[in-house]
């Protein structure tokens, strides 16, 4: 059984709203041999609804584009482009539209929404429909929702100002040879079995093949991509996604002379030593180990 899957957005299925107004592209599932991860792309129309339930998984979410309304326990929250956040394992949701145009964005489920179990999902009891507010990420009591801007990957923006509005110093900029990422979903905004991150690549941003104890999901959003998993190779853009199971072997390079970005999965989340295996090292230790032979 392969360990990657590649699934191009020319291909994605035209699926049908469900009576509620609402559709989810199931993008990444068990039935594709994940354990870990459940990625999808959902919709809601301006009407649409999805009543209150809870999962016995966690789930972190990224809009899009669109604006929806999060019913939870703690009120009503509006979210647009670019917001995110965590709905930790039992916690009781509700989603509802808010804008004029339907509103789109990725989910992330850990671990893996299992069939036979309904997809660990439960109807409960419908929630309080509060006047909703747009999240303030820098209220200290928003423990649970972040922002993202394109302009946050710019070394060269990090100012104070642009700290404030994406989460604070929670969010700083990882910068190395040409890739800089960004952290939206971790342990630190309360996420238990997953991370989702944002990263982009310079025109000369490279990541030699390497791999992990854990599974990693890409949903391309800017630019092109020269992707190897398990030694079959793609170029891969806009709307594509991929998968690399456990141990896939895979490394990445800018295909193009504009900055290359992806949302970026792991699940469960990366040990605290030895997440990364870099093939150039363990072959620059057989060649050692040769030579002392």
């Amino acid at each position: 059984m392969t360990n990657h899957l590649v699934r191009r957005a020319a291909e994605a299925p035209r699926l049908p709203y469900d009576s509620g107004g609402f559709r989810r592209w199931a993008v990444i599932g068990e039935e594709d041999g994940s354990v870990h991860t459940g990625f999808g792309l959902c919709d809601l129309r301006p009407d649409g609804r999805v009543g209150a339930h809870v999962h016995s998984y966690e789930e972190s979410f990224h809009i899009l584009s669109g604006t929806v309304i999060l019913d939870v326990p703690d009120g009503s929250f509006v979210l647009e482009e670019g917001d995110y956040g965590l709905l930790p394992t039992g916690v009781p949701h509700a989603w509802r539209g808010g804008g004029d145009t339907a509103a789109r964005w990725a989910d992330m489920l850990a671990p893996v929404p299992r069939a036979r179990y309904g997809y660990d999902t439960q109807a409960v009891p419908a929630l309080p429909e509060h006047e909703p507010v747009r999240i303030d990420v820098r209220d200290p009591r928003t423990r649970s929702f972040g922002h993202f801007e394109a302009a946050q990957m710019d070394p060269g923006k990090q100012s104070q100002d642009l700290l404030a509005v994406s989460a604070s110093m929670r969010t700083a900029l990882l910068v190395y040879s040409g890739i800089t990422v960004k952290m939206m979903v971790d342990g630190d905004l309360g996420a238990v079995a997953s991370t989702m991150f944002m990263v982009q690549y310079a025109p000369d941003g490279v990541a030699g093949t390497h791999d992990h104890p854990f599974e990693e999901t890409y949903l391309f959003l800017e630019g092109a991509v020269n992707a190897t998993f398990d030694g079959e190779s793609y170029l891969l853009g806009p709307g594509d996604t991929a998968w690399a199971g456990a141990g896939c072997v895979h490394g990445f390079s800018n295909a193009g002379n504009t900055p290359l970005r992806w949302l970026e999965t792991q699940a469960p989340q990366p040990p605290s030593r030895h997440s990364y295996r870099f093939t150039r090292d363990w072959d620059y230790l057989s060649r050692v180990l040769e030579e002392e032979s």
